[in-house]
């Protein structure tokens, strides 16, 4: 269980205290509450109908757990043998699948573009084989991917980490195979980082921006995922932007609300 220490503060330092928490959450909370009440004025199940609402919704639901997917295959072995190998260079690879995470999206989407696009690093290799990513659903994917992977990395890897060896060690000396230390020993303890690192990822694939509409452009029903949507339409649709805000903040909640479980979950239990 999680140990809470208790601080004693004069009356003032209370106050100063209080003044400046609530102050911050106010000025965090009440413009995401703005837009939920302004979304149900506009008549939020009306918009939700509107085509460019529909599609931009479905696209994000169809290409962010495809990105999620790819993150989890090709990152947790990373993770895993990150978690528990010497490698040389350590510092170096970790900083680099670190460095998405702090770059502008917008220099994100202009690296894939310089390096996938048709005058590319790839781009005549890609040609030969009849192959264009760039301005199509795959790119929104590569994208979502590019900027998502490392926060499922970095978590998965803090859980690896942290399993007891001598529990590992112990099954293997009852006997079990290293497959069966791994899916009954390991994952398991691991668990609860590797959840968080999907929740994570998959809300930063859902939120992402810059690296998409460089890359893939803003093409309704081919690209335009819901933060593009919410960008074109300010100009001509200011409800169905408002609309697709609402639900983004929405869906983000339930995201953090689950993480919130699983880091609860695992505090309660300090063997996980």
């Amino acid at each position: 269980m999680g140990l809470y220490y208790a601080v004693t503060y004069s009356p003032i330092r209370r106050t100063l205290v209080f003044l400046a928490g609530s102050t911050l959450i106010l000025y965090l909370t009440i413009p995401l509450l703005v837009i939920i009440g302004r979304a149900i004025e506009e008549g939020l199940i009306e918009q939700l109908t509107q085509p460019t609402v529909a599609q931009a919704l479905r696209l994000s639901l169809i290409t962010t757990p495809i990105s999620t997917l790819i993150t989890i295959g090709l990152g947790a072995p990373l993770a895993f043998y990150l978690a528990r190998r010497k490698v040389h260079g350590r510092s170096i690879i970790e900083t680099l699948l670190d460095l998405p995470i702090v770059l502008p999206p917008a220099v994100a989407g202009l690296a894939l573009l310089m390096t996938f696009g048709r005058r590319g690093l790839f781009g005549p290799v890609l040609a030969q084989l009849n192959v264009s990513l760039p301005f199509t659903t795959f790119a929104v994917v590569m994208a979502q991917t590019f900027v998502s992977a490392p926060f499922f990395i970095r978590s998965a890897q803090t859980g690896f980490v942290g399993v007891p060896h001598y529990l590992e060690e112990s099954a293997s000396d009852l006997g079990a195979s290293n497959w069966q230390v791994f899916r009954h020993v390991t994952l398991p303890l691991a668990g609860p980082s590797l959840l968080s690192g999907v929740i994570l990822s998959w809300a930063r694939a859902l939120g992402e921006f810059g690296a998409t509409i460089l890359f893939a452009g803003n093409f309704s029903g081919r690209t335009q995922t819901m933060p593009l949507a919410i960008y074109q339409a300010l100009e001509s649709d200011p409800g169905s932007a408002i609309a697709i805000a609402a639900i983004l903040i929405f869906i983000s909640f339930l995201f953090l609300l689950a993480l919130r479980v699983v880091t609860h979950g695992r505090l309660a239990h300090p063997m996980l």
